[in-house]
């Protein structure tokens, strides 16, 4: 993981994504699921080019079950987008990394 996208625990949550934190995607992963390892290059990526106006973070729904069943993850990867620490969209599965932008792109 970069130092442009944060692991985030039940602990660390409220800090992360909490009402003062802007605009946020929250990447709900396992380290058992190939799509989730197949996006998180694209989550790298999106954190550099958008380091600043947005903040970037993984929730391992193994170690965080309480964060998955808050959130009702059915599916992973599962990609969150916070404003203001409330859910405002979100997108399940591997997706081209143009349509993360474009939802990034809507939200800011």
């Amino acid at each position: 993981m970069s130092e442009n996208v944060i692991n985030v625990t039940k602990e660390s949550w409220d800090k992360e994504v909490g009402p003062s934190s802007g605009l946020v995607m929250a990447d709900f992963w396992a380290t058992w699921c190939g799509p989730c390892r197949t996006i998180a290059p694209t989550v790298e990526e999106l954190a550099k080019e958008y380091n600043g106006k947005a903040k970037f973070v993984k929730v391992n729904t193994d170690e965080n079950p309480d964060l998955a069943s808050r959130f009702k993850i059915t599916g992973i990867p599962t990609l969150i987008f916070f404003k203001d620490g409330k859910p405002v969209d979100q997108v399940v599965g591997a997706v081209p990394k143009g349509q993360l932008k474009a939802k990034l792109d809507s939200l800011l």
